[in-house]
């Protein structure tokens, strides 16, 4: 296998004509054949033993020529293209130039990373301001806290009050006739959540357990059931209980339930300080944020549209693969939010567009400052990455190439660097 010309087409754009020798072609069309003559009737010979020559000459010399070029592809082009030394960010077009008794010679057309300047990269002027932590904030914090170790307990002796839980049966009716997806029994809803339609909620209140009642509504003009936009309706209720979240006295012994403190003064000392350092890297993250901006607008490329194609698809796998540990798929979020695919990309399109820039100016910086990942960080990232996935460093190496792994050091390297020097004024 061997490249036989580079050809420039356009900007990023090139095409290579490579070759197999006939030993290799001869080689990939027996594989075929073997594969292939299990399947195949021939009179006179038991299914699966015709011979090849039997085979060609009925149907044909190329019969297995197409599965057989198939075959020698990938290891003819990956060698094609690391001996013409092209950095390829697109999926290849291939064509068959000719096949003969020397073998096969075939083109490939695909578009490589482009050149890149980046014209600024030092003495980028940047504000970091960090957000002061309040009074307010830190009860603010606490009180979440606070709603997560809540308790529900039975309200007796009074009527419904906003920000309690209502038990309720609903039954909907539009023009009296009943509605899908109206009827619920034994129902939880928080008053004042704003969970049910406009209306709906405040005509609870005052009730008591045990009442039987009307609750008129009237859906919005803009309600995603198009039967029932703007549509009066009677629900017909049966008020089953009353409950509330009882929150736990903020004392000592909170602190003591929900921290390592023994007191809450304490326990507040070490929510305020946790809430500065997030407040500070906030702000770390804040000046990276400026930092991007600042070498996307210095970036001077001409981008291959497919570049930004790969990493929207890159986002659409990545969503996909969150969306099933929740226990969905990529299919079922489409149907029940009305997107497709396209649609998916589309909104992917900004951030992919951003990833790709990003990329290619710190990779251009990268180059520049000869920056690089020794071994003790590349092995220090192997045994991260083996613990998040828990698996064995070895494992992970057999997996991940190593220079993957060092290019990707080298780009966060190159952040640090562009920070480093930059002129950080602090608020």
């Amino acid at each position: 296998m061997a490249l036989k010309s580079t050809n420039k087409v356009e900007t990023n754009l090139y095409e290579i004509e490579f070759d197999a020798s006939k030993e290799v072609f001869d080689a990939a069309v027996e594989k075929v054949y073997r594969k292939e003559v299990k399947k195949i009737n021939i009179p006179g010979f038991r299914k699966g033993k015709a011979p090849r020559s039997i085979i060609e000459k009925m149907y044909g010399k190329g019969v297995f020529y197409e599965d057989a070029v198939n075959e020698i592809i990938p290891d003819a082009y990956e060698s094609a293209v690391k001996e013409a030394g092209l950095d390829v960010v697109s999926r290849p077009e291939f064509d068959v130039v000719s096949i003969d008794d020397n073998g096969v010679v075939l083109k490939a057309k695909f578009y490589v990373k482009p050149e890149v300047t980046v014209k600024e990269y030092k003495g980028l002027n940047v504000t970091k301001e960090v957000k002061s932590v309040t009074d307010e904030d830190v009860n603010n914090e606490i009180e979440s806290v606070r709603a997560r170790n809540s308790r529900v307990v039975d309200v007796e002796g009074r009527s419904v009050e906003n920000g309690d839980i209502a038990v309720i049966d609903f039954d909907g009716y539009v023009d009296g006739v009943a509605f899908e997806g109206g009827k619920s029994e034994n129902y939880n809803l928080t008053i004042g959540s704003g969970s049910f339609i406009p209306g709906f909620e405040e005509q609870i209140i005052g009730h008591n357990v045990g009442d039987s009642f009307d609750v008129n509504v009237t859906f919005p003009t803009e309600y995603h059931a198009s039967e029932l936009a703007g549509k009066e309706a009677v629900f017909k209720i049966v008020l089953h209980a009353i409950k509330f979240n009882e929150l736990p006295a903020l004392d000592d012994e909170f602190a003591k339930d929900v921290s390592e403190f023994d007191t809450l003064d304490e326990y507040k000392a070490d929510v305020k300080a946790k809430l500065e350092n997030k407040n500070v890297k906030a702000a770390e993250n804040a000046v990276e944020e400026q930092l991007i901006n600042a070498l996307i607008e210095n970036l001077e490329a001409e981008i291959p549209a497919p570049m930004f194609e790969n990493e929207a698809e890159n986002f659409v796998r990545d969503y996909d693969s969150r969306l099933r540990m929740q226990g969905l798929d990529l299919n079922t979020y489409c149907k029940y939010t009305g997107q497709t695919l396209d649609s998916l990309r589309e909104q992917f399109k900004p951030m992919a567009e951003r990833q790709v820039k990003t990329r290619l100016a710190l990779e251009k910086i990268v180059e520049l400052e000869g920056i690089t990942a020794s071994e003790e960080e590349i092995n220090n990232e192997y045994e991260n990455l083996a613990k998040a996935y828990g698996m064995t460093a070895d494992k992970v190496k057999e997996l991940v190439d190593a220079d993957a792994i060092k290019a990707d050091l080298s780009v966060k390297k190159a952040v640090d660097f562009v920070k480093e020097n930059a002129n950080v004024t602090v608020k």
